[in-house]
């Protein structure tokens, strides 16, 4: 494609580029095309090299855009791509690196010239583009030139899920899931919620549509497989010595294991930031299976790809599938299972995690009858350990698989059945040997008080206090340090308390005085904090009514600090749930007295285990079964979205968009 091209900066130049953007209709048996895709490429090392190579470009782009409705080359550099396709299985199988090479070029070239399209026109425009007849001669596709874009959905669907996933075929893989990306990403130039699209239309209709589940296994296996990409050179076509090429020196295959990362309002973990990802294909296949699994429900239609997400079963299970639902198929359980632990520190594992629990109830029951279920636990609770480096989304994702988690009784009983040595990021103290229920609590109760002192989010809260109250009658043998914790957090509770009902008050007295200063809401603050204190109460009483012989280290905590409950023994809002936090520390309190002063831990533990067989357990109130059940919030579609396609725009392999073209999520200058 012009052996001059050495640099970005000289495309506009390039002699095939322009010819191709021109006034001239270009035949699709011309042998120009066989000039235009004798390229090879280096992929550009970071969002810089990409953001030139889209500004290089634009004036080619812009031409095309005005000269292909009387040109149709646009469709003509398809129709070349798609007669090359044909033969990329056989070509696979026979090593022929010339056709495949070739046949990635064109594809990069759509992929290209479609990104920049689909950024400055609307679906409709861009039919339009689609189904321009190139003006020389008669068109050997005839009616069916319409279908142009549905055909080439097709297309890029069937070569990922029937090319067989080689050095020489990666990079082509990875182009055909990039496109797809990018024939999505109109979203992200729509403030609103893409209910009604043409893109949406083809993939969930007509001839996409028998494809639904294998293009869901082919992307799950691509996340599992985490292949890397070969090294560079080892799948393209060496350059001729008399050039012809795009950019000859400066681009081989789009894929040499790129992570771009953009800043993100409110959405981007540092901690993911910069990552060098060593499976282009692995992370850009993810990210296109959440956008799929994301699709709205089109009005007479179910979203086939979720349908596939929730309904598929493990390789291991011989039940017979439902005849209601074609979309359903196998895969290896425990291959995903163990990708799902190693990739916890991307949003976007977290997220499909998330979504298999929650949709999937086959992924979901295997989940809880693993025995080894602290690889998948540790690195959620390491996400909320570092919530001040993660992004509030990551954080919710990671809390609400917890919170799905607790709610099985299996799930709450075995997690304190496995003991874990030297938890190494875990920095408050020195962890030699704790059970993973206790650092779940650890880690949960600290999320809440790092929640009350910076963010102040309900949402946070609620979640965190559901999680530890399904869990709090199975509670056993919690570390003394998870249960001087939780009493830490009551006592963290009861002085935020005191202090909004001293304010309330000063407010109430200043006010007497001036009728012309509105009073502060007080009242929905304490409101708020009444709300949070009877939870932690009615866990530490669930935990005592359920299992109080099991943890003396609670008691002693309870014991150590019993006069911050003082308060609230006559407070009409607790005095229910505190008799039997009363009767237990009275009881309690008598026995130790009884056995004199000066008594050391280990003795006063002694007793404790002791009175626990001796509490007349039928003198405690018995209160209804702690449990909440995670339920999605109407439209929850408004929210996953924009985070979807902020996760695409941080994250995906070798593509970049003007910012300020950004329509769908706000962008963090900072």
């Amino acid at each position: 494609m012009g052996a001059n091209s050495s640099s970005i900066s000289e495309l506009p130049e390039n002699e095939y580029l322009q010819k191709l953007s021109g006034s001239e209709p270009i035949s699709e048996n011309d042998p120009f095309w066989n000039q235009l895709l004798s390229f090879s490429f280096t992929t550009p090392t970071n969002s810089a090299d990409l953001k030139l190579l889209e500004e290089a470009t634009i004036s080619v782009c812009k031409s095309l855009v005005e000269k292909n409705p009387r040109t149709g080359n646009l469709g003509s550099l398809i129709k070349v791509f798609l007669s090359r396709t044909k033969e990329l299985k056989i070509s696979a199988e026979c090593q022929n690196h010339l056709f495949i090479w070739q046949a990635h070029n064109a594809l990069f070239i759509i992929c290209c010239l479609l990104k920049v399209f689909i950024s400055r026109m609307s679906e409709e425009e861009l039919q339009l583009h689609f189904t321009y007849e190139e003006k020389a001669g008669p068109s050997s596709y005839g009616t069916e030139c319409e279908d142009l874009i549905e055909e080439l959905l097709c297309c890029l669907i069937q070569l990922i899920v029937e090319i067989p996933l080689l050095d020489i075929t990666y990079s082509i893989s990875l182009e055909a899931v990039t496109t797809l990306i990018v024939f999505l990403s109109c979203q992200l130039f729509h403030k609103e919620i893409l209910r009604e699209s043409i893109i949406h239309r083809y993939l969930m209709h007509g001839r996409c549509l028998p494809y639904t589940s294998r293009l869901v296994k082919t992307l799950l296996y691509n996340f599992i497989r985490q292949e890397r990409s070969p090294p560079p050179g080892t799948h393209v076509f060496q350059q001729q010595t008399d050039g012809g090429g795009l950019l000859y020196g400066i681009a081989s295959g789009v894929a040499t294991g790129l992570w771009t990362v953009f800043t993100l309002g409110g959405v981007g973990s540092k901690a993911s930031a910069q990552v060098e990802q060593c499976s282009p294909l692995a992370s850009q296949s993810l990210l296109l299976l959440l956008v799929l699994a994301n699709l709205t429900d089109s009005p007479d239609t179910p979203n086939p790809y979720r349908q596939a997400i929730m309904s598929f079963k493990n390789t291991q299970d011989n039940t017979a599938f439902s005849s209601s639902n074609p979309h359903a198929f196998q895969i290896n359980f425990n291959s995903l299972y163990t990708a799902l632990c190693d990739q916890q520190k991307s949003d976007q594992a977290t997220l499909l995690l998330y979504m298999l629990l929650h949709q999937n109830s086959n992924m979901r029951t295997y989940v809880l009858a693993r025995t080894d279920i602290e690889n998948l636990v540790l690195p959620i609770l390491e996400i909320l350990y570092h919530v001040e480096e993660r992004n509030s989304h990551h954080v919710y994702m990671a809390l609400i698989i917890l919170l799905i988690l607790t709610e099985d009784d299996g799930f709450n009983r075995s997690i304190h059945e496995v003991i874990l040595k030297n938890i190494t990021w875990y920095a408050e103290r020195v962890l030699t040997e704790i059970s993973l229920g206790s650092l779940l609590i650890l880690v949960v109760i600290r999320t809440i008080q790092f929640n009350m002192t910076r963010t102040r989010d309900k949402y946070l809260h609620t979640n965190c206090l559901a999680a530890l109250a399904n869990m709090s009658a199975q509670f056993r043998s919690l570390h003394q340090y998870a249960a001087q914790r939780i009493i830490s957090l009551f006592s963290l509770l009861s002085k935020k308390h005191n202090k909004v009902l001293e304010q309330a008050t000063q407010s109430l007295r200043g006010s007497l005085g001036s009728n012309d200063s509105p009073l502060p809401d007080y009242a929905q603050d304490l409101n708020v904090i009444e709300e949070v204190i009877r939870m932690m109460l009615e866990i530490i009483n669930s935990c005592l009514t359920n299992s109080l012989h099991h943890n003396p280290n609670l008691v002693y905590a309870l014991l150590y600090k019993r006069d911050l409950f003082e308060q609230f023994r006559t407070h009409p809002s607790f005095q229910d749930i505190m008799q039997n936090i009363d009767l237990v520390i009275g009881f309690f309190s008598s026995r130790l007295e009884q056995a004199g002063a000066e008594l050391s831990v280990e003795r006063v533990l002694e007793i404790i285990k002791q009175g626990a067989v001796a509490l007349p357990k039928d003198r405690l109130r018995k209160f209804p079964e702690l449990k909440f059940k995670y339920v999605e919030e109407e439209q929850p579609e408004e929210f996953f979205i924009p985070y979807v396609w902020s996760l695409v725009y941080n994250s995906a392999v070798a593509l970049y968009w003007n910012p300020r073209d950004i329509q769908l999520f706000t962008m963090d200058s900072g």
